[in-house]
């Protein structure tokens, strides 16, 4: 039967029909009880009955079904596939593994731009163990904020963040916890670790701070956390009064005993010379990327250090190689020398024992 405005429908694919209201091309609309119109194609559509007739469907009517001659009606419908579960890759051990090894590095992201270069914490979890992981800093004058926490998986190097200079005073002090474990599997217990360590902020400028490591091709500022289980510096449970008893009950003993260290060592000292040679490929392994200025200062601040932790040494004596060269270097020891240690002895060292280019410091506490 033809489909006519007033004629009246139900739908070939959903519940209900109603009375054709318009048609417009093969689009027929069709109004149901409530008055309300529904577009459908007329192709979708049967005719129950002409204007005439009072053959109205209603809307809990279920639609006529039409079934595929391709179909059996008591075939049931094919059930879709599962997608597999892949499994889970079991974590690949090592026989050095089950010692823990877990290094903090901070990474440039542009080594020859250090003023303006952001840098990455990663963490070197060089173990067969999983940690329980968090990483915090703090500046000298705020409390600790979380920059990482999270599940880090065995023998992997993770990402910890982003930050460049701008943040590098919130991060005077930094702080490591964890917890070691394995899964599905027995393992050896070991001790939950809080590390709190002191950051030389100072040290995101200067070139030779960065050095290649046995985890990093590229140059990295590294910090030990724990070297062979041994944690790098174990924080004291935050309670005063017992951290107040243990130091009153050792402090005087520790102190006797510093004292008699220090004269024996003092005794020995004075009798052995101590050498630093400042050659720079002596104290660097890599130069590249290094200027001459950089070179000279991180010479400098070698003999700086050398000079400092033996200053209370009356009578030590320290030879310096400096190599002959053009003198550079020499003569900036000289100004050293001169300026922050004029008490002390200057002469030039033994050619038969050091060759030429080597220069004998006596340490004089005293001395005017």
């Amino acid at each position: 039967m033809e489909i006519k405005i007033g004629s009246y429908v139900r739908f070939l694919n959903d519940v209900g029909g109603g009375r054709v209201s318009r048609i417009e091309g093969k689009m027929v609309y069709v109004e149901d009880s409530d008055g309300f119109e529904r577009p459908a194609p007329a192709s979708q559509l049967v005719v129950v009955g002409d204007g005439t007739s009072k053959a109205m469907t209603h809307s809990y009517e279920r639609p006529i079904q039409i079934k595929s001659k391709l179909v059996e009606p008591d075939e049931p419908a094919p059930k879709p596939k599962e997608k597999p579960v892949e499994p889970q890759l079991p974590v690949m051990e090592t026989p050095e593994g089950d010692t823990l090894n877990i290094v903090l590095a901070y990474e440039p992201r542009e080594v020859k731009h250090l003023n303006t270069t952001t840098f990455f914490p990663i963490l070197v979890n060089d173990s067969n163990y999983y940690l329980y992981f968090t990483y915090m800093t703090r500046g000298d004058d705020s409390e600790w904020t979380t920059r990482y926490h999270g599940i880090v998986e065995p023998n992997i190097q993770v990402q910890l963040d982003e930050f460049g200079h701008n943040d590098l005073n919130s991060m005077t002090h930094i702080a490591v916890q964890y917890i070691a474990f394995k899964q599905d599997r027995h393992f050896r217990l070991k001790n939950p670790v809080l590390v709190e360590q002191r950051l030389d902020v100072t040290r995101f400028y200067k070139l030779h701070s960065f050095h290649a490591t046995d985890y990093f091709d590229t140059p990295v500022l590294s910090i030990d956390i724990t070297r062979n289980d041994r944690p790098a510096r174990q924080m004291v449970i935050d309670s005063s009064e017992l951290e107040s008893a243990l130091r009153g009950e050792l402090r005087e003993k520790n102190e006797a005993r510093r004292k008699q260290r220090h004269a024996k060592t003092q005794q020995q000292r004075s009798k052995e010379i101590i050498v630093q040679d400042l050659h720079i490929a002596e104290l660097l392994d890599d130069l590249r990327g290094l200027s001459n200025s950089d070179m000279l200062n991180y010479q400098l601040d070698k003999f700086n250090e050398v000079m400092r932790a033996n200053l209370k040494n009356q009578g030590q004596r320290i030879v310096f190689i400096h190599g002959k060269g053009e003198g550079v270097l020499r003569r900036a020891l000289m100004e050293e020398l001169k300026r922050h240690y004029p008490s002390c002895e200057v002469q030039d060292a033994s050619f038969k024992e050091y060759g030429f280019g080597a220069t004998q410091v006596t340490i004089h506490t005293n001395r005017k």
